[in-house]
């Protein structure tokens, strides 16, 4: 009997090492689909970024994430993980429109994503005169609104003191002049001024070929196409082909003071309303 139940587990052993065989297998196989299927998803087709500066305000703040889609552009090895070199130049190349707000890589050095509004493309004209700006010797259309407030916070504080205010309630708010304005293909956005700054007046310059003119819709906080391509500092006029998304949705925001051990404040740190807003 004894040389019979042995001689039975002998026989069903290697048939168990090869289910779990199989299942290693299968498990792994799953892993390599699911890695291909993200590296897919976030350089073809949507990928996730985050907002660092007020640069953007009041369309975008700090702490809020937002999709990117990858295809309105084309793609080039920024639309890959660590800009991998593996697309040579850039295919299916689309042109941005003015008014776009795009996500793509900052000379000299283009290390560093960056989200900017475009606002002149090739043969446009653009100078900025006493804070306005002048498409094609024509200003664009700007109009004051209401006053841009925005609550102090782990992600917000004031450009400068006298933008704060003390509500009745005691919060802390930063209350920002903000204008609307319509760009010449009837685009139309919300842009914050300080006053005058030295980059409230630019001379003109005229947009080469395959490259655009980008522009912070916080006027007086970006270093952007008015100022030179240096690292740390401006972007210059920017290549198309360092495009990588267009801006589509906001699917998070939190105002920066969550704590990973307090739960809660996952929750309470989340700025609800921003979230689900899109372009």
């Amino acid at each position: 009997m004894n040389d019979t139940a042995t001689g039975e587990a002998g026989t069903t052993a290697p048939s168990s090492e090869k289910a779990e065989g199989k299942k290693e297998d299968s498990f792994l196989l799953f892993l390599l689909k699911l890695v291909l299927f993200v590296l897919i998803f976030r350089s073809f087709i949507f990928s996730p970024f985050s907002i660092p500066s007020e640069s953007m305000l009041p369309r975008l703040e700090t702490g809020d994430y937002l999709l990117a889609a990858k295809w309105p552009y084309g793609f080039s090895k920024y639309s890959l993980p660590f800009s991998a070199p593996l697309i040579p130049g850039r295919i299916l190349a689309g042109q941005p429109e003015r008014g776009d707000v795009v996500i793509f890589k900052a000379p000299p050095l283009d290390q560093q994503d960056y989200i900017k509004r475009v606002i002149g493309l090739p043969g446009d004209q653009i100078q900025v005169i006493g804070g306005v700006v002048n498409i094609n010797g024509q200003p664009v259309k700007r109009e004051r609104t209401e006053d841009f407030v925005i609550p102090v916070s782990v992600n917000t504080s004031c450009k400068e003191a006298r933008f704060a205010e003390r509500q009745k309630d005691g919060a802390l708010v930063c209350r920002y002049p903000q204008f609307r304005e319509t760009l010449p293909n009837g685009v139309s956005f919300n842009t914050l001024d300080f006053g005058m700054y030295p980059q409230d007046n630019t001379d003109p310059i005229i947009v080469p070929e395959g490259k655009m003119f980008l522009m912070g819709d916080n006027r007086d906080n970006s270093m952007d196409s008015r100022f030179p391509a240096v690292p740390g500092g401006g972007i210059g006029l920017v290549p198309q082909a360092n495009l990588i998304g267009r801006a589509t949705i906001v699917m998070w925001s939190t105002d920066g003071s969550a704590e990973w051990l307090k739960p809660w404040t996952w929750f309470t740190a989340a700025r609800w309303s921003r979230i689900g807003h899109g372009f």
